[in-house]
């Protein structure tokens, strides 16, 4: 492929707020019973909750007999910060100690099983310092400033950073390990691909290899976990207050209402009139595919009334004939892949079900109408906040501990 052009500094700036659109007062709810409301409710709390450490395991690689003194997790008290500590804790890290930095949560103690009681530290530099990996979970802005200082130091700190900060610059390896990890998972300053991006890369690189890309077409379903703990937050509330007062209150976080609604924005617009969330998911498969400009990628991203779990719809065209039949035996073997595609039984991919699970689910794998022979079309779930995020950054370590 050729060299990766990074986007100009005005195109990866950070957003003021979480956009969906123009700030504004929330429209109408849509129609719903109250049972019906009472059953959204129940869906999205047992979403929290499918979690087990066998469903979780399948993505896990090969135990290293290597193993590091300190883990520190900078950012912990956020939805990503303690998908990793659980990631570390359910994947048995090869670490003895993990230590948790967050200023606004300084001073309280987290409970683990694997690592016991661990008190919150307020963020200074010696003390990162003293660990041999730092998992970043901060904002981007956090991250320029400090990455580098980190990175380094008396024990060599390796720091692998969940923030867009660095994941455009050419000098700075952007990994998915079970793709481009190989001989990049030791550098000492790592960038985490953008949640979007690292979920349907699980199953683009596979197609790629053996077909060659030639265009994306994605559509994103973005479950309100992908803002964070307020998006979260705010679709929670808004369903709670519709049940008990028949009328979701105005919007706080997100620019319009996020119950009974979807919002066709993610992220600021740019130039090109995509919205950066969707310029990324391009930049991104440039960089870690090593894609030639004459490969297209497009992306439409859209925030729904999910919970957690990102959903995406892809079309693509390749180079080589390609058939649904082939596709679906060479996912089964891909790593990081479930296949779930037996339209006979309803079965398919569904954010409910991919919800705390590290492996991405495809299905409603099917021949393009579009493309014909060169094209296939499917649909896949992947829990962002592990595939996306957490788990990513996690896999990276653990590779990078076997390397040491």
């Amino acid at each position: 492929g050729v060299a990766f052009v990074a986007p100009t500094a005005t195109q990866t700036a950070a957003p003021a707020r979480h956009p969906g659109g123009a700030a504004r007062g929330a429209g109408e709810p849509g129609k719903m019973t109250m049972a019906g409301a009472v059953g959204v409710m129940a869906a999205l709390s047992v979403g929290r909750g499918r979690t087990t450490k066998s469903s979780r395991s399948s993505a896990r690689v090969v135990t290293q007999a290597a193993k590091v003194d300190t883990v520190c997790i900078l950012g912990c008290a956020g939805a990503v910060g303690k998908e990793m500590l659980k990631c570390l804790e359910d994947r048995d890290f090869p670490t003895d100690k993990v230590r948790l930095f967050g200023n606004r949560s300084a001073g309280s103690t987290v409970k683990s099983e694997k690592f016991g009681d661990i008190v919150v530290e307020k963020f200074s530099l010696e003390a990162v310092q003293e660990c041999d990996i730092c998992l970043m979970a901060v904002s981007g802005d956090f991250s320029l400033e400090w990455a580098p200082k980190i990175a380094g130091g008396p024990k060599n700190t390796q720091v692998i950073d969940n923030s867009s900060a660095w994941r455009y610059d050419k000098d700075k390896p952007l990994v998915i390990p079970e793709i481009n990890g190989e001989g990049l998972v030791t550098a000492p300053l790592i960038a985490n691909p953008n949640c979007t991006t690292a979920v349907g890369a699980m199953a683009l690189w596979p197609i790629h290899q053996k077909y060659k890309l030639k265009k994306v077409l994605m559509s994103t379903y973005q479950a309100a976990s992908g803002a964070g703990a307020e998006g979260m937050a705010e679709l929670e509330n808004g369903l709670a207050t519709w049940v008990k007062e028949g009328e979701v209150p105005k919007p706080e976080f997100f620019a319009h209402q996020l119950p009974f609604n979807v919002i066709p924005q993610i992220d600021k617009f740019q130039e090109n009139g995509y919205t950066k969330e969707e310029m990324k998911v391009t930049w991104e498969l440039q960089k870690i595919f090593g894609l030639d400009d004459d490969v297209k990628v497009s992306c439409t991203a859209v925030r729904v009334p999910t919970l957690r779990a990102h959903s995406e719809s892809i079309t693509v065209e390749t180079e080589e004939p390609i058939s649904p039949e082939d596709v679906r035996e060479l996912l089964k073997s891909a790593p990081g892949v479930k296949v779930v595609d037996e339209p006979d039984t309803l079965a398919y991919p569904m954010p409910l079900n991919a919800t705390g699970n590290y492996d991405v689910e495809v299905g409603r794998i099917r021949q393009s109408i579009v493309f014909g022979e060169k094209g296939i079309e499917f649909f896949l779930s992947g829990d962002q906040l592990l595939r996306g995020a957490a788990l990513n950054a996690v896999i990276i370590a653990e590779n990078a501990v076997k390397d040491r």
